[in-house]
């Protein structure tokens, strides 16, 4: 079961982006904080317990007859279209208005489930403010405060009443020879191209039609003597005046298909250069860990001093990203499309690699003795020793003492260090920290108690050697 949808639809200032903050609060950002890159506000992912949810908030229905509000009303029933579940959200305090009765007469007719939420209720009682909104023939309201944080959990309860939520995210069997290669990208980028060439034949991966469902495609194949499986991100592709929204559900598509790849080759209109879904996206593989080739399409259609100038900007503009280094191909003539593909094959085995602690703490006593960690706030952190902690990307642990003191600045030096002597391109290294506590770093007392004791004993040790002699 994949995870479900929720649309929260409603008139303007009813509370639906507090309602959205707070149901996703549970949950980091989906980009990364990296310089160049956009964060967008308006979809999130949130859990209660180990049931994880999806959100999507959308533009406030006005009903006035106006080309932008005309446009966001589209966008708002696009996002129900697409929805597992839709939350009608209303303000309490403000009762039914006229335009609340068409919205709800239009959610009938729809037939999707819908949970009415009855906003801004804090200090009533929630059977008196709910009281009125039973006449929208929606089912039980329910009571909340958004900017009170009340009434949230009880909502949650009434939506796994309403639709099935899966106990726990289902992540599928994934053997570990198999690379699961997500290519992302704008369809104008090539993207399809790409896939194509990769696959050898000329296939539609995606639906044209409205409504394409959000379920990424699955390929396999096999090259090199390996076994692939190809996951197409493929987003809706309708034409329409809505793109802003049929852009978000292409992120939500994308984010779903990289919760399954852990090789992701991201494609480039090398004149029109990052977007600001490919940024968005590009945010949420560097915050996800996953190996990354970044593709530059159509390079066969530049000029010289084009091709120049365009690297110098690549260069610029991806110099957060430190670990990966363009290819520069052209999807329609098949050129550089072997050499992504054998990239691939690289990134992920280097991803997937096994280290002996022992193997990972010389290269941390190699890397302290040409830098010792500076001094914070007056402390100065030692590093003993390191272990791995995992794969895809590779996990280093390190342990030792006031580790909260290292700077961001020393944290990147040290992955930069492994990567260069373990040999790992195309993924990132995480490193993480452990400090080793002392039991008795808070307990003066106790310390000064055992010093007295030792003094003690070894008192008692001379005067039985004195007896002795």
């Amino acid at each position: 079961m994949s995870v479900p949808l929720i649309a929260l639809v409603g008139r303007p200032n009813v509370g639906k982006s507090t309602i959205f903050n707070s149901l996703t609060r549970s949950r980091k950002a989906l980009v990364a904080d990296q310089p160049g890159l956009t964060r967008d506000r308006q979809y999130g992912d949130g859990r209660v317990g180990d049931r994880p949810y999806r959100v999507l908030d959308t533009g406030g229905l006005s009903g006035d007859d106006n080309q932008m509000d005309h446009m966001i009303a589209e966008q708002a029933w696009l996002a129900t279209e697409e929805a597992d579940l839709i939350y009608f959200i209303v303000d309490g305090r403000a009762g039914i208005t006229a335009f609340d009765e068409e919205i709800a007469d239009r959610l009938r007719r729809m037939g999707k489930p819908v949970v009415v939420v009855v906003n801004k209720a804090e200090g009533i009682a929630p059977e008196v403010i709910v009281a009125e909104y039973y006449s929208l023939g929606l089912g039980e309201p329910v009571a909340v405060s958004a900017s009170h944080n009340q009434g949230l959990f009880e909502l949650l309860n009434r939506s796994y009443q309403v639709i099935d939520f899966p106990e726990k995210e289902e992540k599928e069997e994934i053997h570990d020879d198999i690379i699961r290669l997500a290519v992302f990208g704008r369809p104008n980028a090539g993207k399809s191209t790409l896939i194509n060439q990769i696959l050898g034949e000329d296939r539609v991966l995606a639906s044209d039609v409205a409504g394409t469902t959000r379920d990424s495609i699955e390929i396999p194949f096999t090259a090199y003597d390996r076994e692939f499986i190809l996951i197409d991100t493929a987003g809706v592709r309708r034409r329409s005046r809505v793109s802003d929204m049929i852009e978000k559900f292409s992120v939500l598509k994308s984010l779903e298909a990289l919760e399954k790849a852990n090789v992701v080759v991201f494609v480039f209109d090398a004149k029109e250069g990052l977007s600001d879904q490919d940024a968005t996206l590009l945010g949420a593989v560097l915050e996800a860990g996953k190996g990354l080739i970044l593709a530059v399409n159509k390079w066969d259609s530049l000029s010289e001093d084009e091709k120049s100038w365009i690297q110098q900007d690549f260069s610029r503009r991806f110099a957060f990203i430190d670990f990966t280094e363009p290819f520069f191909i052209s999807a329609l003539k098949g050129q550089g499309v072997r050499q992504v593909i054998r990239r691939s094959i690289e990134v992920f085995d280097q991803a997937m690699r096994e280290f002996t602690t022992n193997e990972l703490s010389n290269i941390l006593e190699y890397a302290v003795h040409n830098h010792q960690p500076p001094m914070e706030k007056g402390y100065a952190p030692k590093l003993r020793y390191a272990h791995q902690g995992g794969k895809n990307p590779l996990k280093i642990i390190i342990h030792g003492n006031r580790t909260q003191y290292v700077k961001d600045s020393y944290t990147r030096y040290l992955s930069n260090m492994y990567r260069e002597q373990l040999g790992i391109e195309g993924s990132p290294v995480w490193i993480m920290y452990r400090t080793n506590e002392n039991p008795y770093a808070n307990r003066p007392g106790k310390v000064a108690e055992i010093r007295g004791s030792a003094k003690r004993k070894r008192r008692l040790e001379q005067q039985g050697q004195g007896k002795k002699k």
